[in-house]
């Protein structure tokens, strides 16, 4: 058995899941993946062995336990990859950090709008001025790394890196919910779609049975998050 687990959340909707998971396929680190249905009766039971306060993703390697996407990326880098997550090149690594703290801590919006759903598609979802602003802002970062980093590959800044890591589920959003693109933001969408990692991921959400209904926009019950 590898010393290293993933836990995530359902394949359809855990975006924050996918980031660490696609990042070990395409490095290929060896890793026991557990799933933990998100909303259930038995979630906050099944999580409570972990410091996440009930999130995931979470990463266990061996008896060290990190959680928060971030910082699972950074320390996978970090510990099994002698730093390969990130560029080598000193301008791309820079703006591939700044990048993936961005999407850290913003576009609060577009999650809350768009949630992921790798089931459906949806056309002409009204979408208030802030997270067109927000795309906008998305579709900007995605032209400025591929015109000055995307060289020497079909990523952000050329080969995949966390920087990939942290926007593919913001290519399947845009997928999802058939966000008008052009140019280099269309061609980076579907370097992503194409992927063979993202296109398991999104396989194997389809055959989920759960719904968590707040999550689908065309419930009553739907909430804003992510």
């Amino acid at each position: 058995m590898p010393d290293l687990t993933l836990i995530i959340g359902n394949k359809n909707y855990s975006s924050w899941s996918l980031r660490p998971w696609l990042f070990m396929r395409h490095f290929g680190l060896d890793f026991t993946e557990r799933r933990v249905a998100l909303f259930t009766d038995t979630t906050e039971r099944e999580l409570a062995p972990w410091f996440s306060d009930g999130k995931v993703p979470i990463l266990l390697d061996g008896d060290l336990v990190v959680w928060d996407s971030l910082a699972i990326l950074e320390y996978l880098s970090e510990r099994h990859l002698n730093g390969r997550g990130w560029p080598t090149d000193s301008g791309a690594r820079a703006m591939a950090r700044a990048i993936s703290a961005e999407m850290h801590s913003s576009f609060g919006q577009v999650r809350s709008e768009l949630p992921m759903n790798c089931r459906r598609r949806f056309r002409d979802v009204p979408l208030s001025a802030a997270a067109l602003r927000e795309i906008e802002r998305v579709k900007a970062i995605w032209c400025r790394c591929r015109t000055d980093h995307g060289r020497d590959g079909d990523w952000l800044c050329g080969q995949f890196s966390i920087a990939d890591a942290m926007y593919a589920p913001v290519a399947l959003r845009f997928f999802g919910y058939t966000v008008a693109l052009d140019g280099i933001a269309a061609a980076y969408v579907d370097t992503v779609l194409a992927d063979p990692h993202v296109r398991a991921w999104m396989a194997a959400g389809e055959t989920e049975a759960e719904v968590i209904a707040e999550d689908e926009l065309d419930h009553p019950s739907y909430r804003s998050g992510d």
